[in-house]
């Protein structure tokens, strides 16, 4: 893990790369995540590096390794999508892959719409029309993080957020401070003017994300693909899920140099 510095913060991250001239895949994990959990755990690092790709990925403000401020102002989606691309100009990396999932696909959405010269192929993991509609009622998942303790949290999904926070031993107040500020929508017209080769890939029993389908259909450019039989959290490391991801990226290849 090595480190750089963007908007006052330190922000981890890793590089791996299986050949010098390989295409980058720049990889944004979701929320209460980290590189590690998301990215190294599930396979997804040695999968793209087998591939032939060679793998950027960090630790978003307020996770993992980096900076966890506790001001919820610093989480807007804009600062946390400009933190993937201060890391492609850290690495002189002009041309990359955005691989998101869940909150990280919102981060990506908002960064290949800042850069589209730069982000040219998108993944959209663990995000479909919520990404336009919104994914729910997200303030008890704060509350549940600033709870003394699991025993008083009652909210099934809060509950859920709150373990797997305590399994990661994430700070819990700079993840509530994240969790009020990086929901931010998209307007049907900013998804609309996505134009990139977009990847769309939600779990059949993913409650969270909402339709692939639909959020494709707004893009003129996008395919869906269900995971299935996965949810929201099992569906990252799902091996169909990965054939498919290295397949578009694949057809796509070409988009990367």
């Amino acid at each position: 893990m090595e480190t750089f510095e963007h908007d006052g913060l330190e922000l981890a991250y890793l590089d791996s790369r299986p050949s010098d001239d390989a295409p980058t895949v720049l990889l944004i994990h979701g929320f209460a995540s980290n590189l590690q959990v998301n990215w190294v755990d599930p396979g997804w690092i040695k999968t793209l590096n087998e591939a032939g790709y060679r793998t950027v990925a960090f630790d978003h403000r307020g996770h993992g390794l980096s900076s966890k401020p506790h001001d919820s102002a610093v989480y807007t989606p804009a600062r946390m999508a400009n933190d993937a691309l201060a890391l492609l100009d850290h690495l002189g990396i002009e041309r990359a892959a955005a691989f998101g999932y869940s909150m990280g696909a919102r981060i990506a959405a908002f960064a290949a719409l800042e850069a589209p010269d730069r982000l040219t192929v998108l993944v959209f993991g663990g995000l479909g029309i919520g990404l336009v509609e919104g994914v729910g009622d997200w303030d008890p998942i704060a509350a549940a993080l600033r709870a003394p303790s699991l025993d008083e949290v009652l909210d099934e999904r809060g509950r859920m957020f709150r373990s797997f926070a305590d399994r990661t031993r994430s700070d819990r107040i700079a993840l509530a401070a994240c969790i009020e500020a990086s929901r931010e929508e998209l307007s049907p017209a900013e998804v609309g003017s996505i134009e990139q080769p977009t990847l769309v890939g939600v779990g059949t029993r993913d409650e969270i994300a909402g339709s692939p389908a639909a959020l494709a259909a707004l893009m003129p450019a996008a395919e869906a693909f269900d995971i299935p039989g996965r949810d929201h959290m099992l569906a990252v490391g799902d091996r169909s899920f990965k054939a498919a991801v290295v397949g578009f990226l694949d057809r796509n290849r070409a988009r990367l140099r």
